[in-house]
């Protein structure tokens, strides 16, 4: 049955760490167990979930069966058909002044790990840390989302239903709640969120030489080299810029060009924008909403930062900022100080490919770099000239949905990275063996 609620933070832990230490979370079956249940809950509730996600989010069932249910259903089936063999110890050959020895790294699991949600995915972002956590053998502490609270209210319900509850618990609550989970010691903390929290959560874990994976964000750059064709380009620009209203870590920001292919993208927005929501967004099924009244209103104040496009309509009774393309932007507007984190994509010239390399690199390192061009030599320098937690050529956001790519940033974009693999080495310890016998 599951754990109380009222249940205080530190009795949560130190639950959770008793358990841990009777070895119960370490054998494979335990694990591979947690992660078929929590398939087993998405499978068998996601008309729940999906209902939930429309109401904090507004989005689309598809869209909530894409990004959050199904993407995590592919994390956790890729993780069990690949469990074994990342778990294998790996040999390491022993040199000859040790004779007849044998020596091998084994992954062990961390301890108690803390999992804390950001609203904007918030089954997703939850949930697809949860499955490496549990697959390297560890208890979770799951804090999902307050400005999410529908979701998180589902979560907190379905969770204890299906997975264990000595070694998984949920917290609920706001900033109170937080602060006083960080207040404890944990063996790895997993944050995605916004720089600001994120030096909050690294600050307490340095108190007990916690170790942190920080998922952030960042203005991420689009480069559009003028040999490519506008069309193609502003619908796969368009379809990743205003995916769940722009509120996507990964979401191009901002786009770099020069000015002649600027005039021709112009247009094909229109066009993409309207393919993919209509002649009125408001109306469309597919189109979501910002998630509160401030990041609206924060939003609302960068429409004015340049010559609209498409779009620059907003209605903050129902939270409603259009898909809009703002033109003739300068680099000290208001909308490319900060990541924008909604739907508004701001259109800035430069000259060529120099000058949009040294922009980027004049700024904080984005979690993603974007691309659209023909050129070899292009793709190599942005490559080998830039740095950025991912980067991706032809198309915004995909880089996310391959398993066994790490996804994380870099500076100011976040430490760590996790998917696949990369999960199982983010929430274990490569423990080094050595076996020499007597005699």
């Amino acid at each position: 049955m599951p754990h109380p609620t009222s249940e205080q933070p530190a009795d949560v832990v130190a639950r959770l760490r008793a358990t841990f230490r009777t070895g119960r979370t370490k054998p494979t079956a335990w694990r591979t167990a947690q992660l078929r249940r929590l398939r087993a809950m998405l499978t068998e509730n996601d008309a729940a979930l999906v209902a939930a996600l429309h109401e904090d989010l507004g989005k689309s069932a598809y869209e909530a069966f894409r990004t959050e249910i199904d993407f995590t259903l592919r994390e956790i089936d890729h993780t069990l058909d690949h469990l074994d063999a990342w778990l294998r110890p790996e040999p390491a050959p022993v040199p000859p002044h040790l004779g007849e020895a044998t020596a091998w790294a084994q992954y062990d699991p961390l301890g108690v790990v803390l999992v804390i949600a950001p609203w904007n995915y918030p089954a997703q972002l939850l949930l697809a840390p949860m499955v490496g956590a549990l697959a390297a053998g560890n208890a979770v502490v799951a804090k999902p989302s307050e400005l999410a609270p529908a979701t998180s209210a589902a979560l907190a319900g379905l969770l204890p239903r299906y997975l264990d509850n000595d070694a998984v618990a949920v917290v609920e609550g706001g900033v109170p709640e937080t602060t006083a989970l960080l207040a404890e010691r944990f063996d790895h903390i997993f944050y995605t969120g916004n720089g600001t929290v994120g030096r909050i959560v690294m600050t307490a874990a340095a108190r007990h030489l916690t170790p942190v994976t920080l998922e952030l964000g960042g203005k991420s750059p689009v480069f559009v080299d003028r040999d490519t064709d506008p069309a193609a380009v502003a619908e796969r620009l368009a379809a990743g810029k205003f995916l769940n209203a722009g509120q996507t870590c990964v979401a191009p920001d901002y786009v770099l060009t020069d000015p002649e292919t600027a005039r021709a993208l112009e247009p094909a927005l229109i066009r993409a924008v309207e393919a993919l929501y209509g002649s009125d967004p408001a109306a469309s099924e597919s189109y979501g909403r910002i998630v509160n009244e401030r990041h609206f209103d924060r939003l609302a104040a960068l429409l004015g930062s340049g010559r609209p496009v498409t779009g620059g309509g907003s209605d903050r009774a129902t939270k409603y900022i259009a898909p809009t393309v703002l033109a003739d932007v300068d680099p000290g507007a208001p909308v490319m100080q900060e990541e924008i984190f909604g739907p508004v994509l701001p259109i800035v010239t430069v000259r060529d490919l120099d000058e949009a390399i040294a922009f980027i690199n004049d700024r904080e390192k984005p979690l993603a770099l974007y691309a659209f061009t023909g050129s070899d030599t292009t793709r190599r320098r942005l490559a080998s000239e830039t740095s950025s937690g991912g980067l991706g050529f032809g198309l915004p956001l995909a880089h996310l949905t391959v398993p066994d790519l790490p996804f994380g940033g870099v500076g100011e974009s976040g430490m760590g990275n996790y998917h696949g693999r990369y999960s199982i080495e983010t929430f274990s310890h490569r423990k080094a063996v050595l076996d020499k016998p007597l005699g």
